[in-house]
């Protein structure tokens, strides 16, 4: 971030450099180029001095991207800016206020009556318990998603919340941002998780005393099963979320630093974004249109084995 405001610059001189920013996010999806957008906007104007921001949302916003969008904005007000949503098309404005998203920005939120969304929430890292309980109630106890036995269903929740304690213990952030949003006309529910902190690349590389670059640390993390809680990466609930989106058709992105992957029914994906996110962003897609009764090994009266 910038130097922020400090006692060592006049009255004069700091006026000089404060401004206001306008800036016009348009169709922000959960593709590449949607996070090279959020990363292009971050990276502009993250070392000027603004006294306000006007935020501007158009054509399309997947309200799952919330978690993303409020992670770099927070990191544009720890130095002082007010931020406004100014120029939101009505969809856009609709759905944002249903989930709780523009509530942090003095707005009132609206009824959610159609039941599509899962709420935005900015948490402490020593708000796990918390994160777990919100994971089960907003995602897994949804009734959209494929039929999980229990055993299912508890594997999925601690691999969710082993993200949550990776980015608590080892990331360094002050907040962990997370998000959803059910597509009923796509048949998909997206889940996302993001926070500031430091991202796979740093994180592995001080560990092993290796010298990955983004993409290859976030493939490592997730490709190598035998990895713990202990050794940092998380890898194996990112290894059993990339198993069952494999088997549901859905999908899973990483995105830290200038590492992007993405796994689905065409393969992987890995290539880097110009600029760097400043922190880590985990989403995963899930199909509802799945028919299939996802079980463990040990519940094999159930049609498919998970």
């Amino acid at each position: 971030m910038g130097d922020g405001l400090t006692g060592q610059n006049s009255a004069t001189n700091t006026s000089t450099l404060i401004k206001k920013m306008y800036m016009i996010l348009s169709s922000i999806n959960n593709t590449f180029e949607s996070y090279q957008q959020l990363i292009t906007f971050y990276q502009s104007n993250k070392d000027n001095l603004f006294s306000d921001i006007h935020l501007g949302l158009q054509g399309f916003f997947a309200a799952n991207m919330s978690a993303a969008l409020g992670a770099l904005l927070d990191l544009f007000a720890a130095d002082l800016n007010e931020i406004h949503f100014d120029s939101i098309s009505p969809q856009i404005e609709q759905i944002l206020l249903k989930n709780d998203f523009l509530t942090y920005y003095g707005r009132q939120r609206l009824h959610d009556s159609n039941h599509t969304t899962i709420k935005f929430q900015k948490l402490k890292p020593t708000d796990g318990k918390y994160f777990k309980s919100y994971v089960i109630e907003e995602l897994i106890g949804r009734t959209e998603l494929p039929h999980m036995s229990a055993g299912v269903k508890e594997k999925i929740t601690e691999a969710i919340y082993e993200i949550f304690v990776n980015a608590q213990i080892h990331s360094e952030t002050k907040f962990i941002y997370t998000c959803g949003q059910f597509f009923p006309n796509k048949n998909k529910i997206e889940f996302t998780i993001a926070d500031t902190g430091i991202g796979f690349k740093e994180r592995i590389n001080k560990r092993f005393g290796s010298n990955l670059n983004a993409v290859q640390a976030i493939c490592w993390a997730v490709e190598d099963k035998t990895t713990t809680k202990q050794e940092i990466s998380g890898g194996i609930g990112l290894a059993l979320l990339k198993e069952f989106v494999g088997k549901n058709k859905g999908k899973m992105q990483i995105i830290s630093d200038e590492g992007f992957y993405q796994f689905d029914t065409s393969g992987v994906i890995a290539r880097p974004f110009v600029g760097k996110f400043p922190g880590t962003v985990v989403n995963l897609q899930f199909c509802t249109d799945d028919h299939s009764n996802y079980a463990l090994k040990s519940e094999i009266n159930i049609n498919d084995i998970f």
